[in-house]
């Protein structure tokens, strides 16, 4: 990665208009960030234990837990920190690798509920055949895939950040290093590159979206035609966690994306509600699944 920039700390401005909430916001985000891991971790802990749970859709859900362990890794620290009344500089490296990884378990993530719901289409509408398509060997590949390609995004996205220069100012205003606020401290014209990465995570997204759609109109198409009532619940109970989870993730971005002009304070809400309360809530959304 080409790098001429001269600023070597930044300085994190934080959420907007919180100033006299700081120590609320310590307690409410800690809180959310221990049960998270405590869920996460309690998710994981159940699926390997037990072996009736050894199958593609709960070998899938563990690694979205791992997801959702390391998510809040990437901004939760440093805002804890600076909300606790400590410095809120952050190296250049440290912006580096929050932009990296912030994409990086995001761009997955979202690959990965693509995967989970192709994994309900073949449960559904293919059942007698889904042991065979579902292999081990297959289920390795589709998820060692989400994280392939995840880094491949993560890395083209930060490596167009991060190759302009950035010689000042050198407030991040915002409460960690995403692109759109970067872009706004680089001394070069950046036109090109917006629109380039725009397309690039909107496409991605977009894919992600359809793909999802598409694989849940067949399922509830092959469920029209199951004939019992009660086979009809039991194959949309399985279907249901995973709608669940896909909706909590994916509303917040359609919300951000249908606002007639951008809303900073609705941003960062909505940032946080995906960094934070989403990892915390997957974990109670699927655990309902599994005592079923």
């Amino acid at each position: 990665m080409r790098n001429i920039s001269m600023v070597t700390k930044l300085l994190l401005l934080g959420i907007l208009h919180t100033e006299v909430l700081e120590t609320m916001l310590f307690i409410l985000f800690l809180s959310f960030y221990f049960f998270t891991l405590l869920g996460n971790l309690l998710i994981l802990l159940i699926i390997v234990s037990s072996t009736r749970l050894h199958t593609p859709m709960y070998f899938f859900l563990g690694k979205l837990s791992v997801c959702d362990i390391f998510f809040p890794l990437v901004s939760s620290p440093k805002m804890l920190f600076y909300l606790s009344g400590n410095s809120q500089d952050i190296s250049y490296a440290g912006c580096v690798s929050q932009l990296f990884f912030y994409h990086f378990l995001g761009c997955t993530e979202c690959f990965l509920y693509t995967v989970m719901a192709y994994d309900r289409f073949v449960a559904i509408c293919y059942p007698l055949r889904y042991k065979v398509i579902m292999s081990h060997r297959v289920c390795v590949i589709l998820a060692m895939g989400t994280s392939f390609f995840g880094c491949i995004q993560a890395t083209f996205l930060t490596t167009l950040t991060f190759q302009l220069p950035y010689c000042g100012p050198s407030e991040v205003d915002y409460y960690f290093c995403d692109i759109p606020v970067m872009l706004k401290l680089a001394c070069a014209d950046t036109s090109t590159l917006e629109m380039v990465e725009f397309i690039s995570v909107g496409f991605m997204s977009l894919s992600c979206f359809l793909l999802i759609i598409t694989s849940y109109s067949c399922i509830v198409f092959s469920i029209l035609q199951i004939h019992s009532a009660e086979g009809r619940r039991r194959a949309f109970s399985t279907c249901s966690a995973h709608l669940t989870a896909f909706l909590l993730a994916f509303m917040p971005v359609v919300l951000i994306c249908l606002q007639p002009t951008p809303n900073p304070c609705l941003n960062a809400a909505v940032q946080i509600l995906n960094n934070l309360v989403t990892p915390m809530l997957n974990p109670l959304v699927y655990s309902l699944r599994i005592r079923k």
